[in-house]
């Protein structure tokens, strides 16, 4: 019988090899740590597991709030005034909540503890007066001053330009350009649409609609008081020199410019439907796009201004979908307050929820894990999407990040989906190990040249999106990672895959990805504690010996960053400052994840995991719960960041179980 292949001229990865089970595995037995700290973490095992298990929704999921930044907050009110569509309570409840977020000194952070950022205090403070707040109100002239004294509105992201053009607050023609045509680039030609990560197309297609019409609905005031001269809103800059990438983007912008003056208009005409439908085609069942708040607003925004009326079904569902995003609350007055969330995390959650509760040593059979197992396996997509430009032929059968998302399955979701699934006693395990091995083959398939993966895409890395003038909000390309890597290395190692071709490439290039300190970069997470933890824990159960150099200088650098508390923490300034780097008040997360490193690199009786397990286990919450008020995730590195709600609680678990019980699927590691 002639074998198939992935979609990259391999072969799907054979049946599970003799001396591997295709059933959850017993755990490993732990040596045994200090008594008192071993009869503490068992205690906060037990509270935590109760707190976790509460939190299980009925179907069978987990979804922890996903706090950002009140950009979020401010761009729903924007799109709300600028489609005529506020109501006084939404205005009110989001407005509590900006004003909730504002620092002392009258600026807004993008993160919790962090530097004041121009960009979120501009749209923060536009957003407020919409919502009827005086420009002489104290909070708002110590916010309007700061902005003055970082360069006015003209010193903003292109992303906040565009919001306040659309209420004429900007001029239109002092914004880069992105034209629809790029809609017809081939794929093989530089800046072809599929050249851009799948969250920054789906963001950059309907602003080529919007780009292109210019549309203006005039506020009924100025924002005058943002520029440090009126008078001269968006005073001239020299361009780059002309032989660098800066300046030969800058010109052709100006090119494009031109363009937009004088476009050929039956293609201008035809790149807009196209983008149009390209936009309709993508949209999700539940009326959002790709899961997450930017594609939808924008979308929104860009086929209302191509005729869509808002009550077109499209449109319809669209704008319902953004109304789940927000999350109410009421504040110590009893006010209502509304935060909005940039996407939701049920599937992440669930299968961090359901590792976490295994590891605790809940039994593989209990019914929260089982009805766990049932929602994922029946949340696994099984039909093609926008990957398939890369790899066609390749079979689908991975997960997404959010609850309805089939266009863009990825493959970080995938492999924490299956390690999930594989702790799991399930009373059909024909149909659990079906899926299991569907996507497993899936997310193999996906992997990049280099041997290493990405988080939506393969060989998504072409240099040349992050340089357009136009594209200044943060990453737009989605180059292969060490932490999604890791993951699909420990996947494949929980499948007895571990000497498979692909796995042991994954394992090279990990390895060469190690840097100087010992640690890794983190790209999903905050930022080298999440690096590191993630990989050592893969290297490990893919065979490399925990008396490898690589491990030995994670655990050294591990030891070093440790905070005098016994805790870890790295502040979000890591990304661009290396004096951060593994820096940064002990968070209950980060903390977790340096733990599972050391854990797994044999490190259970040492002194920093001690102290890091005893950190936990003071601080815990009598509910069973952690506090963690900093952001421990990263949608973009430094430029958007994410507080996970619920990674305070999934994280200690796991870290605390595995002191207490030992490491999933081990094994003797292999000598040499």
């Amino acid at each position: 019988m002639t074998a198939t292949t992935d979609g990259t001229g391999e072969s799907p990865l054979p049946e599970a090899e003799a001396g591997h089970s295709t059933t959850a595995p017993a755990t490993a037995t732990a040596s045994p740590g200090a008594p008192k700290t071993r009869e503490a973490a068992a205690r906060a095992v037990t509270l935590a597991t109760e707190h976790l298990l509460a939190r299980q929704d009925a179907a069978g999921w987990w979804k922890g709030d996903l706090e950002t930044n009140v950009t979020m907050d401010a761009e729903d009110l924007l799109l709300r005034g600028f489609l005529g569509i506020d109501d006084e309570r939404t205005t009110a409840a989001a407005a509590r909540f900006i004003r909730s977020r504002q620092r002392p000194d009258g600026t807004w952070a993008t993160f919790h503890g962090g530097p004041a950022e121009l960009s979120a205090t501009v749209e923060a403070y536009a957003a407020l007066r919409l919502a009827g707040d005086a420009p002489e109100a104290p909070h708002m002239a110590a916010a309007s001053a700061w902005v003055r004294e970082q360069g006015g509105i003209a010193a903003t992201r292109v992303f906040t330009r565009m919001w306040l053009a659309l209420f004429g607050w900007w001029r239109w023609e002092d914004l880069p350009e992105l034209p629809p045509e790029i809609m017809y680039l081939p794929k093989w030609v530089p800046l072809n649409l599929y050249d851009f990560g799948q969250w920054a197309r789906q963001t950059i297609v309907p602003l080529t609609i919007v780009s292109a019409l210019r549309p203006v609905r005039p506020a009924p005031f100025a924002l005058d008081e943002l520029h440090t001269d009126p008078r001269r809103p968006n005073p001239p800059r020299p361009l780059a020199p002309a032989t660098s990438w800066d300046g030969l983007f800058q010109r052709l912008d100006k090119a494009l410019h031109v363009y937009h003056r004088f476009p050929v208009a039956p293609l201008r005409k035809a790149a807009l439907r196209s983008a149009a439908r390209w936009i309709v085609e993508r949209q999700e069942n539940d009326g959002c796009w790709g899961g997450i708040q930017p594609p939808a607003v924008y979308s929104v925004i860009a086929l209302h201004l191509l005729g869509y009326d808002l009550q077109h079904p499209v449109l319809r569902a669209g704008l319902a979908s953004l109304d789940r995003f927000a999350v109410w609350h009421e504040d110590a007055d009893g006010a209502p307050v509304r935060m909005i969330e940039a996407c939701q995390s049920p599937v992440w959650d669930t299968c961090l929820a359901t590792i976490a509760l295994a590891d605790a040593g809940l039994s593989p059979d209990h019914p929260a894990l089982v009805k766990a197992a049932d929602w994922m396996l029946d949340e696994q997509i099984l039909r093609p999407g926008d990957w398939t430009v890369k790899r066609p032929h390749l079979t689908p059968g991975g997960w997404s990040f959010e609850f309805d998302n089939d266009n863009y399955p990825d493959i970080d979701d995938t492999a924490e989906v299956v390690l999930a699934l594989k702790r799991v006693r399930h009373p059909d395990p024909g149909r659990l190990e079906t899926a299991v091995r569907r996507a497993a083959n899936w997310a193999v398939g996906m992997r990049s040249r280099n041997g290493a993966w990405g988080a939506f895409d393969a060989d998504n890395t072409s240099p040349f999106p992050n340089r357009l003038p136009f594209c200044d909000f943060g990453e737009v390309i989605d180059p292969p990672s060490a932490d999604v890597t890791a993951h699909v290395v420990e996947m494949l190692a929980a499948l007895g895959k571990q000497h498979d071709p692909r796995a042991r490439r994954g394992v090279e290039w990990l390895l060469g990805e190690q840097e100087e300190s010992g640690a890794w970069f983190g790209r999903w997470g905050v930022n080298y504690v999440y690096g590191t933890g993630s990989v050592v824990p893969a290297l490990v159960a893919s065979g490399i010996p925990v008396s490898h150099p690589a491990v030995r200088r994670a655990v050294a650098w591990l030891g070093e960053v440790q905070n005098p508390d016994g805790g870890w923490g790295e502040d979000l300034r890591s990304y661009r400052d290396p004096e951060w780097i593994g820096r940064g008040a002990s968070t209950a997360s980060q903390t977790a994840w340096a733990l599972l490193a050391l854990l797994a690199a044999g490190e259970r009786d040492g002194e920093a995991v001690e102290r890091g397990v005893t950190w936990l286990t003071d601080i815990q919450r009598e509910d069973g719960s952690w506090d963690e008020p900093h952001f421990t995730g990263t949608g973009f590195p430094w430029d958007f960041s994410i507080n996970y709600h619920l990674y305070r609680q999934v994280f200690p678990l796991t870290a605390l179980g595995r002191y207490l019980h030992g490491e999933p699927f081990a094994e003797t590691p292999l000598e040499g």
